[in-house]
């Protein structure tokens, strides 16, 4: 009798702790709020210096970047692969999104309106590459070369 009477009491409490737990845990998302969707994307850029030319030395190193971490995905067509074809990418986002895209591709899935409609609409999640913010913005300045001579 004492062991159901014990059983009951732990029952209860462990109960009542995580339920208390719950409502803490929806109290907070509650109060979390929404994500502005100002097209720069979620992550850490949240302002890019784009010049009118490409800055060609740059597009250079983002070309090689490119071609050793994004190409087996992505094409610098408008044709899918595994992710979108890249065509015009430059000229739909703002250079914020793109690169905060490379850098934060998990969070930006979870968060951000076009990031979820683009893992919605090609099914598979971007690989967070582990990609420095200078080398993003190397990936960004190519990927307005190839939108300039398309």
């Amino acid at each position: 009798m004492a062991l159901v009477c014990s059983t009951l009491l732990f029952g209860c409490s462990g109960d009542a702790e995580n339920q208390a737990t719950t409502t803490q845990e929806e109290s907070s998302l509650a109060q979390e709020a929404p994500v502005e969707d100002d097209g720069k994307g979620i992550g850490p850029v949240a302002t890019v210096e784009v010049g009118a030319e490409v800055d060609e030395a740059l597009a250079a190193n983002g070309k090689t970047i490119f071609e050793g971490k994004c190409a087996a995905c992505h094409q610098l067509s408008d044709q899918k692969i595994v992710g979108p074809g890249l065509a015009g990418v430059t000229e739909r986002r703002k250079p914020e999104w793109v690169m905060n895209m490379i850098i934060n591709p998990e969070e930006m899935t979870k968060k951000d309106p076009q990031a979820k409609k683009l893992l919605a609409e090609h099914l598979t999640q971007m690989t967070n590459q582990d990609i420095a913010e200078n080398d993003a913005r190397a990936l960004l300045e190519f990927l307005r070369q190839n939108d300039k001579n398309i």
